[in-house]
């Protein structure tokens, strides 16, 4: 089904006004997502968007429906390497490195991708640096051979001026140590 003008209008003007504090009507959008997936790749689109509070806003919205329905990623995937490597924004940054690890990912795939949380370990945004702890951990289920990196890190992330990091350190490396 394609999707119409109109309908990338509303869905956008959805997701818009207001301020970086709120989510505005991302359940709204979510509901509407879930209803007609094909928008999906839409809200996708927004991650890209000239105005940062719509691109925020989908990042949150495209995050959550993706712990839902991680194969709606999965036609997306380099769209998604490219926008975690690139965007500028915390926001996305911090939605995006919770979204890498639910595709379907190639050794070399789940390398690049744990390099580039890697990178946001450096975040000024506590809440990229503790996504991507949980990012990197992720991926060291799926791959054995991050495991030593990636308890590494965490084990790095316990002396954290963030205590928010540090939490999530210690839950993760219970969580791989168990």
């Amino acid at each position: 089904m394609a999707v119409s003008r109109e309908s990338r209008a509303e869905l956008f003007r959805m997701l818009s006004g207001g301020d970086r504090r709120s989510i505005g009507r991302v359940d709204e959008v979510m509901a509407t997502v879930e209803a007609t997936p094909e928008l999906y790749a839409l809200l996708l689109d927004g991650l890209q968007h000239t105005d940062p509070i719509v691109r925020m806003r989908a990042a949150d919205a495209a995050e959550k429906l993706s712990a839902v329905h991680p194969g709606w990623l999965q036609p997306h995937k380099t769209l998604l390497f490219d926008l975690a490597s690139g965007s500028g924004q915390q926001e996305v940054r911090w939605h995006l490195a919770l979204m890498l690890p639910r595709l379907s990912l190639t050794q070399e795939e789940r390398r690049l991708a744990a390099s580039i949380m890697e990178g946001y370990l450096e975040d000024k945004s506590a809440i990229v640096r503790a996504n991507a702890l949980e990012g990197m951990a992720a991926l060291a289920v799926q791959d054995m051979a991050l495991r030593a990196p990636v308890l590494k890190q965490l084990e790095s992330a316990l002396q954290s001026p963030s205590a928010a990091v540090r939490s999530r350190a210690r839950r993760l490396l219970q969580w791989l140590t168990k």
